[in-house]
């Protein structure tokens, strides 16, 4: 079972037990069941009828929920990077690196937005000015998102399972070590392929944080003085290297 399914059942399960403590504690609220106080007795049957149905209810519901999975060529959205990259966040190797591009997806959006907002204050959305920040934005995105998909393809590729065989003593006792630490050198290429492609993210998002930094310097821009700044410099010559994130 998945770690986030679980933490949803024990979020369900724990607030059930907090919120019944808060009800029939005596100290607090003080409900019972059994009383002479017949209101108090109807009030916490009532509370406890319904921990009940929302134990027996939730439970069942999480545990049979069905998960949605995405193939990495069914990506499409933001979103669908982000349901992948969780469904994978069992994979012990690749479990900080994961916590990372989430982040950093979560943090290249809001930047995304901030420039957008930026660019509304300074321009006109019908001037030319404003349509090639837009479309360098779109760029930037796209390159980011491509390397985002390049990572989710090795983590997918990745067999935890075998690498875990790997790992035993036992099996290094069956073949050789010639073999194993070839095995263990193909894993590791996939893990270190994952870290760089996630400082790859980073550097992305500092190429934006400088287009962010240049915009918020002007108040207008003549024609032609966009392509000489260097932040869109900088941003041409990631567009010309996209073939390198695929």
């Amino acid at each position: 079972m998945r770690t986030d399914k679980l933490i949803k059942i024990a979020g369900l399960n724990i607030a059930i037990v907090g919120v019944d403590t808060i009800l029939f504690s005596p100290s607090l609220l003080g409900l019972q069941i059994g009383g002479l106080n017949i209101l108090a007795t109807a009030f916490g049957a009532t509370a406890m009828l319904m921990s009940v149905v929302v134990f027996v209810y939730g439970n069942y519901r999480l545990l049979i929920e069905k998960e949605k999975t995405i193939q990495a060529s069914e990506i499409k959205t933001v979103e669908d990077c982000i349901i992948v990259l969780r469904h994978n966040y069992d994979k012990r190797p690749f479990r900080k690196d994961i916590e990372s591009i989430l982040e950093q997806i979560g943090r290249f959006q809001k930047k995304k937005e901030t420039i957008k907002d930026i660019l509304l204050q300074k321009f006109s959305s019908t001037e030319m000015s404003y349509s090639k920040f837009v479309g360098a934005i779109s760029d930037i995105e796209n390159v980011f998102y491509i390397n985002i998909k390049s990572i989710i393809n090795k983590i997918n590729a990745f067999d935890e399972d075998d690498y875990n065989w790997i790992l035993k003593d036992n099996s290094q006792k069956k073949f050789s070590s010639e073999i194993m630490h070839t095995k263990m050198s193909i894993y590791n290429e996939y893990i270190s392929f994952v870290k760089n492609a996630s400082e790859d993210s980073e550097k992305i998002i500092l190429k934006f944080d400088k287009l962010l930094l240049e915009i918020s310097k002007f108040n207008s821009l003549e024609d032609g003085e966009i392509e000489t700044m260097s932040a869109m410099k900088e941003i041409d010559e990631l567009i010309d290297k996209t073939k390198f994130y695929k």
